[in-house]
């Protein structure tokens, strides 16, 4: 069955990184878009970034730009997403979502509609 499992969050300060990490099995990693979605306190899931199949392309959103970085690598089936720069608003809990439709050709999106599997979710905490 389709499992992904995320790790590396914690408690970081402002200005400060943290790196995610989500293992995926079950299915073939290679072949499917990956995203990174959040849902902070008290507020709906945002997605925040997404990655093509192959890696070669990748998608953020504006409140993350230039901060946030995704990338994967398809040998180790591990989708990753490097925070530096962190602020007390990235306080959430951050999941990573596999995009229902497979293909080289088929991008992430942030319609949270178009992911059929996601993680438990991993808690990040910008505070000082």
């Amino acid at each position: 069955q389709v499992q992904l499992v995320e790790s590396g969050g914690g408690l970081a300060q402002p200005g400060g990184s943290l790196r995610l990490s989500c293992a995926a099995s079950g299915f073939t990693f290679s072949e499917y878009a990956m995203s990174w979605a959040r849902q902070a306190p008290g507020k709906g899931l945002e997605w925040v970034s997404g990655v093509t199949s192959d890696g070669s392309d990748t998608y953020y959103a504006d409140s993350v730009k230039g901060r946030f970085t995704i990338s994967r690598d398809n040998a180790k089936n591990t989708l990753y997403l490097q925070m530096n720069s962190l602020k007390p608003e990235d306080t959430a809990l951050y999941s990573c979502a596999k995009r229902r439709r497979s293909g080289p050709r088929v991008l992430p999106t942030s319609r949270i509609d178009d992911y059929d599997y996601w993680g438990q979710g991993m808690q990040v905490t910008v505070s000082s």
